[in-house]
């Protein structure tokens, strides 16, 4: 027989686990506890019972009603004790031991005793003596009286069923849920327990609603709100303590505005004098008695022009700049775009042009080194003007500044145009509200502890503010500026350098002033319990697969491409390509291009902007397929150009087909390259990664440019043909029409495999 378990029965009659289970109890039942079953068949009756217990005891029925009710049940009893005479298979019992089961003045209260003791006998027998220890359950050792006891139970069974008539049974109507809290997606099977319903009525409502889905299928909240009031039911996503910090946040009213300092970012390609104009600035904008105050370097600063404060923030170029933006972290007004007047636009001046680009942030020019006698100003923004950066007078709106760190030279006039670019802006913040800010970098001191740099954006920070940054908390304890000086409270815009938090934050994070400690550590503990749930399911990058899906939803309006190959031509007939195949739904938008192999640079730039990453004829170094894997990245990679345009194009159309997906076994690099007589080049290899199988394919790179790929023609370890070589051995490897070995070739076996796309 089926059995059913006591926090199940409780759910069924809205009523908590612990009640019934003291309820049971209470009628000689001894459930352990919410996981103790009860046959499914005497559910009905337990109901029944529980809710007499819930019946005042105290007061007693008037005695004319008793003594009316005590006939009744003489008569049932009387005419059930007939009927079984009649019966010639059961044995007849004596009247006096018929008439002892409901005694005349019997109290309601034991007649629901002797209910319990019959319905304690049917469980017994249903789920064993070992399950119940109370209700006259227990066995005498004489195995006649046992007898006796079955056939009792038999005879009485009529007269069982007239009592329990007698007993008023409520049945419960439908319980309607008015209202249901939700954390997050359930399914439907989960759904339905809480609205109190079956899964099939759910399910049934789902298709009748145009969605046909299983018991197991999980649904988002906001199908779950429109469920539930299809039933009557309001539902409400849970408001977490995080939300709830941020719902107070009002709007700046006008007059809470003030006027801030611009925060300016310098960038440009190595050695064209970024680091050596940095200091320049600052240096010479620190008066003698300051200069000695500079005892450290907190990653950004504050110069004073005219009376007028700018910051600048001396991050390591456009990686930590990409990575704050990828967090959501505007820290930046203007890029300062440093660019050698005697080298030109190189890759850095490129990468830098479309990070801030793609961040939609003013650009200034400094042409740096115009003292060098091959200087050219004029070749430089004929460069740049290809970049859409055209100076105001050619007709543009780019501003172009002439300067050189060396001799200090156009060092005001720089400064001026910050300024001024920094007016058109009408940078404001209100330094009124609980202060909110980005940290810059963060370290742990041996001294201090975890130590953070940060920049406040709003509000004003003060010693003692209780922060949250990131899954780090902690209250202000010191306070530093860029010279080293205390500061009790630090104003929007402003660089300082914080001590007091419990951890050590990740640069990029967003940090806030809350009320007290309690409020910052529900806030860590939501922060942690998410960060692990991300870490656990896949991101939501765009790829190339689910491009189609979500530009029905309306969520993709543009599809963000980076583009890396071998040669430059490859680029511009890949980019021109692609650039047709923008439509009415989706605009096909290529917001960064470059030679050579795919970097973790690359990789940064498509988590800031939800791009995929094609490369064509190249491969992602170490450092990018990590990074590329850490952050969801896809990253295509394509030896034919028609391949990466009809992937695209069939994308866009919702056409993918099932696809060949390569699985990378092993990598290796060249240690030596041997001339063997009658079979060629023999490569010399250690392998670094994974396995060499004899059956797979081998790309054979050079500085991270693809240069050979074809199969395997030997795989030899001293001597012997080996089936495969795993990481940590070397091997010689020869392959099928290729010579040309190099000391220094890394290569990578791999398998194709083809994936099926399945329908949603």
């Amino acid at each position: 027989m089926a059995s059913i378990r006591v926090h199940e029965l409780a759910k069924d009659m809205n009523i908590p686990s612990k009640e019934l289970l003291l309820k049971l109890q209470e009628l000689g039942l001894n459930m352990k506890n919410h996981m103790s079953t009860i046959p499914s068949g005497e559910v009905n009756r337990i109901k029944s019972m529980v809710l007499n217990l819930n019946k005042p005891k105290d007061t007693p029925e008037p005695k004319q009603q008793l003594a009316s009710k005590s006939k009744k049940r003489q008569d049932f009893q009387d005419r059930g004790s007939k009927e079984q005479k009649n019966t010639a298979v059961q044995q007849q019992k004596p009247a006096q031991q018929q008439n002892q089961t409901v005694p005349p003045k019997q109290k309601p209260q034991e007649v629901l005793q002797d209910d319990n003791n019959n319905l304690l006998k049917k469980i017994e027998k249903v789920v064993g003596e070992k399950a119940y220890e109370r209700g006259g359950k227990q066995k005498t050792q004489k195995s006649g009286r046992h007898e006796e006891k079955k056939t009792d139970f038999r005879k009485n069974n009529k007269a069982n069923k007239n009592k329990r008539r007698r007993i008023p049974q409520k049945e419960q109507a439908p319980v309607i849920v008015k209202q249901i809290t939700l954390e997050g997606p359930l399914t439907v099977q989960e759904f339905a327990h809480l609205l109190n319903k079956k899964s099939t009525e759910v399910i049934k409502k789902l298709i009748s609603m145009g969605s046909l889905v299983t018991i197991n299928q999980e649904l988002d909240v906001d199908t779950l709100v429109l469920l539930g009031s299809e039933f009557g039911t309001s539902v409400e996503l849970k408001v977490t303590k995080e939300e709830m910090l941020f719902a107070d946040a009002k709007e700046d009213k006008p007059e809470d505005l003030q006027e801030r300092p611009p925060m300016v970012t310098i960038m440009g390609h190595v050695d064209h004098g970024k680091t050596s104009l940095l200091d320049v600035i600052r240096h010479s904008n620190v008066t003698a008695s300051e200069a000695g105050g500079i005892t450290q370097h907190i990653g950004a600063y504050q110069v004073e022009v005219k009376g007028r404060k700018i910051t600048f923030l001396d991050t390591p170029g456009h990686e930590a700049f990409t990575a704050m933006r990828a967090r959501g972290a505007k820290v930046t007004d203007i890029v300062i775009l440093v660019v050698a007047a005697d080298d030109g636009v190189m890759p850095q001046t490129i990468e830098a042009i479309h990070h801030s680009q793609a961040a939609n942030i003013p650009i200034i020019i400094a042409i740096n080194k115009i003292d060098k006698e091959n200087a050219n100003p004029d070749r430089i923004k004929q460069e740049l003007t290809e970049y859409n950066l055209v100076p105001e007078e050619w007709g543009g709106d780019t501003i172009y500044c002439n300067v050189s760190a060396k001799m200090r030279d156009g060092l005001e006039n720089l400064l001026e145009t910050i300024l001024l670019v920094a007016d058109i802006s009408d940078l404001k913040a209100n330094p009124h509200k609980k202060a909110n800010g980005t940290v810059i970098e963060a370290k742990l001191d041996k001294g201090r502890g975890p130590v953070a740099t940060v920049l406040v954006l709003e509000g004003t920070l003060k010693i003692g503010d209780y922060i949250i940054a990131g899954t780090a908390q902690g209250r202000i304890r010191a306070m530093l500026d860029d010279k080293g000086r205390r500061l009790k409270k630090a104003l929007p815009a402003t660089p300082v350098e914080i001590v007091g938090l419990s951890d050590v934050p990740q640069a990029g994070d967003n940090f806030n002033v809350v009320e007290n400690e309690h409020l910052a550590k529900q806030i860590i503990s939501e922060r942690t319990v998410l960060k692990r749930e991300e870490t656990m399911n896949a991101s939501s990058r765009i790829s190339l697969d689910e491009l189609f899906a979500q530009i029905q939803k309306g969520e993709i309006q543009d599809l963000n491409l980076i583009i890396k190959a071998d040669v430059q031509g490859s680029i511009e007939a890949i980019k021109q390509s692609l650039e047709k195949l923008s439509n009415e739904e989706v605009r096909v938008k290529i917001i960064h291009q470059g030679v050579g192999g795919i970097t973790e640079t690359d990789v940064m730039l498509a988590s800031a902007s939800n791009a995929i990453i094609i490369g064509f004829n190249v491969r992602p170094d170490t450092n990018a397929r990590k990074a590329a894997e850490n952050q969801q990245i896809d990253i295509r990679l394509y030896r034919v150009i028609y391949t990466a345009i009809e992937d695209v194009k069939l994308a866009l159309s919702g056409l993918l087909k099932p696809e060949l997906k390569e699985v990378v076994e092993g990598r290796g690099e060249v240690k030596a390259v041997i001339k063997v007589p009658k079979v060629g080049f023999v490569a010399g290899c250690y392998i670094t990664e994974g396995k060499v199988v004899r059956n797979n394919q081998v790309r054979v790179f050079r500085d991270n440019i693809v240069i050979h790929e074809g199969d395997i023609s030997s795989l030899k370890r001293f001597k012997e043909d080996v089936k495969e070589v795993s990481s940590g051995f070397e091997c010689g490897l020869s392959l099928e029409k290729f010579n040309d070995f190099r000391e220094g070739d890394q290569f990578e076996s791999f398998t194709q495999e083809e994936v099926k796309r399945e329908l949603s």
